[in-house]
C-alpha cells in the first residue's frame, strides 16, 4: 500500500468539490467528430460518486443498500446507475427508494472527473482499480474510436437495433469540466428536451374522461403533447407544475417542437 499511495497522488488533480456542477451533453448537429470516443447513450439513472457517496445530478445522497460501495475507489467517478435496456422507470424508482434491493444495478462509468490526461488515462485508472477489486458494482463503459460520421451513425444504428437509446460522443483530449460542453455530444434519431407543464387537455373518444394532451412551456415557447401516454399517465396525469421529457424530430416554422412524444416526468432527487 505504500508503494500505491504515491502513485495515486500522482495521478489526480485538483478541483472543487461536485455537487450537481456536472458534465453535460449538448446535441450532435454535423459537428467534425473523427478521432472522437463514442459510447451506448445508457437509460440510467446519474450518478456521482464523490469518494464517500453517491449523489444524483440535482446533489442528492442516494441510498444503496448496505455494502453496495464498499469497493469503489476513493476517487470520484461519473456515470450512470443502470441494470439493462428499456428498464428506466424500475431503476429509477428502485435508486429513489430506501431499503430497496439494487440487485442488478451497478454504477456505469464514463470518466474518472479527478484523474491526469485525457478520457483514455483517465478510464485506465479505474481499470487498475477493477482488476484489484473485480467484486466491485461497476462496469467500465466501453469506449469506441470513432472514424467519421458514417462510423457514428452505423454504431448508432446497431443500438437502436437492440434497444437501445443513442450514442454519446466524446472528445477525449477536453478535460473534464462542469456544464453543458462542446466536448460531449448527444446523437440519436430522435432530439429530447425537457418542459413545464401548464396545463391538462381533456381526452377524446377513447380517452373520454381522462387526460388527452398536455400543454407545455419552455424556451422554444407553449405547445401540446398528445403523444407518447400510456394508460396509467393518462389516468394519472402529469401534475401542472411538472418538469416532463419529450421526444421531437426538429422543429416547425413557428418554432415549436415537431411530433412532440411524452416520455417521461423528471424525477428529482
Amino acid at each position: 500500500m505504500k508503494r500505491i499511495i504515491p502513485l495515486l497522488a500522482a495521478c489526480f488533480i485538483t478541483l472543487p468539490a461536485a455537487g450537481a456542477d456536472l458534465l453535460l451533453a449538448k446535441e450532435y448537429r454535423g459537428q467534425n467528430i473523427s478521432g472522437w470516443a463514442m459510447s451506448e447513450k445508457l437509460d440510467g439513472v446519474r450518478a456521482y460518486w464523490n469518494g464517500r457517496t453517491l449523489i444524483s445530478r440535482q446533489g442528492y445522497a442516494f441510498t444503496p443498500p448496505p455494502g453496495f460501495t464498499d469497493r469503489f475507489p476513493p476517487y470520484p467517478l461519473d456515470g450512470e446507475l443502470y441494470s439493462t435496456r428499456g428498464q428506466f422507470e424500475q431503476i429509477s424508482a428502485t435508486v429513489r427508494s430506501a431499503g430497496r434491493s439494487w440487485q442488478g444495478i451497478r454504477l456505469h462509468v464514463f470518466d474518472v472527473p479527478r484523474a491526469e490526461g485525457n478520457l483514455y488515462r483517465r478510464l485506465a485508472v479505474l481499470q487498475s482499480w477493477l482488476a484489484q477489486h473485480p467484486d466491485a458494482p461497476i462496469t467500465l463503459i466501453a469506449q469506441t474510436p470513432v472514424k467519421n460520421t458514417d462510423h457514428a451513425r452505423a454504431f448508432l444504428k446497431e443500438i437502436e437495433a437492440r434497444g437501445g437509446e443513442g450514442v454519446m460522443l466524446r472528445d477525449p483530449e477536453a478535460p473534464y469540466r462542469g456544464g453543458r460542453s462542446d466536448s460531449l455530444l448527444k446523437l440519436k434519431s430522435a432530439q429530447d428536451a425537457e418542459c413545464t407543464v401548464t396545463r391538462h387537455y381533456p381526452g377524446k373518444g377513447r380517452h373520454s374522461g381522462r387526460l388527452g394532451a398536455i400543454g407545455c412551456r419552455n424556451a422554444h415557447g407553449e405547445f401540446r403533447i398528445g403523444s407518447g401516454f400510456k394508460d396509467a399517465d393518462r389516468d394519472n396525469p402529469p401534475p401542472i407544475g411538472a418538469t416532463v421529457t419529450y421526444r421531437y424530430r426538429g422543429f416547425t416554422q413557428k418554432g415549436t417542437p415537431r411530433f412532440a412524444t411524452f416520455v417521461r416526468i423528471r424525477r428529482d432527487r
